[in-house]
């Protein structure tokens, strides 16, 4: 904690002396923003309207693509450098998704919720001209959605104009960093009507820190606009190839002695064999069929016992290099195929009146393998149609705005995963020593030949789920002080699911049809000095989906499909120093769920988090600025937690060499010790702080430079179960310069500046039996050409 103190201190007295040397000159009017830090005019972000943000009554960020490249974040996990409460655990290694207030937020397009990606693809940040970040549940004109929060994409486009213009780009840097991207912008006239089309393209071939993983991307993206007398036209559509984002738990067989020295335990378990000599495991080499429930299979995981069977030969010690992470090179793969699509036709009716009807379509298809076992497929369709009127009025000193109109939302969804027959073990792998053929487990991609038991899909879920919803969201503004913001949703229901795995352990259909109501209301107050305090209080409803937006047949037999959350909040916004100095703080608390899946188990799960928050942005001078993004929370898991989990050996008090060669399993996480009600959720540090500050020199003969300098310190977190291992806080310093001259820019961004070394628990089942360790120092240079 001391480390991250003093961190900020030394930022914030450079911020201090900055901002008297503006106060000092009095006379002088500081209107540079280099870094495009500063908001200013309406936007739409929390809650679909035209307001400002600094008078908007909710917790929202917004972040340009400057600020994205100048702070040199390269995916989502990020973020947490420019926003509070961003912090996020490894979802195996993939940055899919971030986390808001504890709890994983969800992916938007232009206002529309994309498909799930919990650790499915990185997801791109190139050809975001901004990012909404809203912590707390979507507007009602959104869409229905869990409180926690949620990502905005905003793409980039061109309007009319008669310019013809673009640019290109390359990126080197460390452990084989290759990038380069091309976009341009153009006019267009058809028939009576302009606009411009916007394309974008970018080729990513680079490897990871990791050793063994080599992530490459492509992305296309085209997008127009069109306006003709009070009519206008937007489209936008976007393909997304990924190959190589290999989902990883990073280290396993974890002792408080590995997190602290790096100091692994070796040994490899002898007792099984891969007879037929095929690379892998098949179940029959486990002694049976266990889709017959054949007596002589042996699962490698078990409950309640002191004994996996399978011990470990030749125990040893050696230091792991952090590089070196559980992956099968050659086996464990992911591929990912997306398609994008939205389409907007708008008209000016005159008289503060418009009407909208928009399109959105979103496809996933992913596949994976994770040699310790765990295979997904998964496919996702989404449609969706609204129709939004606004309007705006004024009544003498009262002012409205008014959105009002209908959805409908078709989502057909399947998904495939096995994970019920008990063949996953973390531990079985000595990563020091790479893979072998009786630590890597059959896949259902493979063909096995007659007379083999090979894993198959264990649960093959299909779901068709319908949501007919009608909307409205009104601001009243009173002198143009007092504020009350109110909207409504109404959400009608329909799912639908089959399950049709060799090992489901649930029903094979089920069917649910359910009605709800969610509603928002935030009032706030604009005093003459700057300050805007307010209150929010919001109910917030969604379905409890897998990775592919699958439901469980499970959660519609016990009709705990469809969860209800809750959010408390009051702040303040505030602005000085001619809107020079910005920032925001709030207060918390919020009640949502999470679903848990493993072991033949779904479940859903509470959580209740706390928190207080502090976002500043301050243009101190045309060269100087600072922001910082601080949060301190506790996250709360509501007992009894009846979810399912992967424990560690020692939770049953089993040896390294008696445990590793097998896995433990608690079927009903609140049977153990000290978690048979509420209990913290540890894997979320209390207190995360990124401060940066920049400065920009005035404009040169040749050109402009500037420089970044800023880090976070994380506090510290630990595993969840009894006796649990202890993550420390850390520090990451991050440091950033360019440079433009005529149609040139350089950039040089170095994250981990000190080589920090530091570690993020696991998520999701395995959370109590991985950690993956932080990315060492890394740098990359990107040049750009405009023309």
């Amino acid at each position: 904690m001391k480390r991250g103190l003093f961190l900020w201190a030394g930022l914030a007295a450079l911020a201090v002396a900055g901002a008297a040397r503006a106060q000092e000159v009095e006379s002088v009017t500081v209107t540079g923003d280099p870094v495009h830090l500063l908001q200013a005019g309406a936007n739409a972000a929390a809650f679909g309207l035209d307001k400002p943000l600094n008078e908007t009554p909710r917790a929202v960020t917004l972040v340009s693509d400057t600020t994205v490249a100048r702070y040199g974040i390269t995916g989502v996990n990020g973020l947490t450098a420019i926003t509070p409460s961003a912090y996020t655990a490894s979802y195996y290694g993939v940055e899919g998704s971030v986390s808001l207030r504890g709890t994983l937020a969800e992916n938007y397009f232009r206002g529309f919720k994309r498909a799930e990606n919990r650790g499915t693809y990185s997801t791109p940040l190139g050809d975001a001209a901004g990012i909404e970040i809203l912590r707390g549940p979507p507007s009602p004109i959104y869409g229905a959605g869990k409180v926690g929060g949620l990502v905005n994409f905003i793409p980039k486009s061109a309007a009319a104009s008669d310019a013809f213009g673009g640019e290109a780009t390359v990126t080197t840097g460390s452990y084989s960093k290759r990038n380069a991207t091309a976009q341009f912008s153009t006019p267009v006239a058809l028939v009576e009507a302009s606009g411009g089309v916007h394309l974008y393209g970018e080729l990513d071939d680079s490897f990871s820190f990791y050793r063994g993983i080599h992530p490459s991307h492509q992305l296309v993206e085209l997008s127009g606009n069109l306006a003709q007398g009070d009519w206008s036209f937007a489209a936008d559509y976007m393909y997304y190839h990924s190959n190589g984002d290999v989902q990883t738990p990073g280290w396993n067989r974890l002792t408080q002695g590995l997190i602290d020295t790096g100091s692994y335990i070796t040994g490899r378990n002898t007792s099984l064999r891969d007879a037929d000599g095929n690379g892998r495991l098949t179940l029959n080499e486990l002694g049976g069929n266990p889709y017959t429930f054949d007596p002589g299979f042996v699962a490698l995981a078990c409950a309640g016992c002191n004994d996996a069977t399978h011990k470990l030969s030749s125990i040893g010690t050696t230091t792991l290099d952090p590089r070196t992470v559980y992956i099968a090179r050659g086996v464990d793969f992911s591929n990912t195929i997306t398609h994008t699509a939205f389409l907007e036709a708008a008209d000016n009716l005159g008289d503060g009146q418009n009407l909208r009807l928009q399109l959105f379509g979103d496809t996933l298809q992913n596949d994976r393998f994770v040699s310790y076992g765990f295979p997904g497929s998964y496919r996702t369709q989404i449609g969706e149609a609204r129709l939004r009127y606004d309007i705006k009025r004024a009544f003498g000193l009262l002012k409205t705005q008014t959105v009002a109109g209908a959805s409908y939302r078709y989502v057909h969804a399947i998904g495939k995963e096995s994970f019920n027959s008990g063949v996953i073990a973390l531990d079985r792998r000595d990563i020091s020593q790479g893979p072998a053929a009786n630590d890597i487990i059959d896949s259902p991609f493979n063909v096995d030949p007659p007379g083999t038991v090979g894993l198959a899909w264990e649960n093959d879920v299909r779901t068709n789920t319908s949501d007919a919803g009608l909307f409205v969201t009104s601001d009243l503004s009173w002198n143009d002080s007092l504020d009350l913001t109110v909207g409504g949703r109404y959400d009608d229901y329909t799912v639908r699911s089959v399950d049709v795995g060799a090992l489901a352990y649930e029903p094979g259909a089920g069917r649910g049809h359910d009605g709800r109501f969610t509603w928002s209301a935030s009032l706030s107050y604009k005093t003459p000095w700057g300050l805007v305090p307010y209150v929010t209080s919001a109910k917030s409803s969604a379905l409890e989906i897998g990775q592919a937006a699958q439901v469980s047949t499970s959660l519609l037999a016990s009709n705990s499909w469809l969860s209800d959350s809750f959010l408390n909040e009051a702040g303040v916004k505030f602005t000085a120093l001619d809107d020079h100095l910005q920032g925001s703080f709030d207060w918390y608390v919020q009640n949502r769920t999470q679903l848990i899946q493993g072991g033949g188990v779904t479940s859903v799960r509470g959580t209740r988090a706390k928190g207080a928050e502090l976002e500043l942005r301050y243009v101190a001078t045309p060269n100087l600025s600072l922001t910082l993004a601080a949060s301190l929370q506790h996250t709360t898991i509501k007992g009894p937690d009846r979810s399912f989990s992967y424990v560690p050996a020692r939770t049953y008090g089993v040896t390294p060499q008696n445990g590793f060669g097998g896995s433990y399993v608690v079927f009903d996480f609140s049977t153990l010790a000290g978690r048979g009600g509420d209990y913290e959720n540890t894997l979320v540090p209390h207190a995360v702080i990124s401060p940066y500050l920049t400065w920009t020199s005035d404009q040169q003969s040749w050109g402009l430079w500037g420089a970044i300098f800023g880090g976070t310190y994380v506090g510290h977190t630990q595993q969840t179960v009894p006796g649990p291992i202890v993550y420390l806080s850390y520090v990451t310093l991050n440091a950033s310069g360019f440079a433009q001259w005529d149609v040139w820019e350089a950039d040089v961004n170095v994250n981990n500046l000190g080589d920090e070394r530091y570690f993020t628990p696991g998520a999701d089942t395995y959370s109590n039996l991985s950690a993956l360790p932080g990315i060492g120092r890394f740098w990359k240079v990107t040049f750009k050409r405009l023309f």
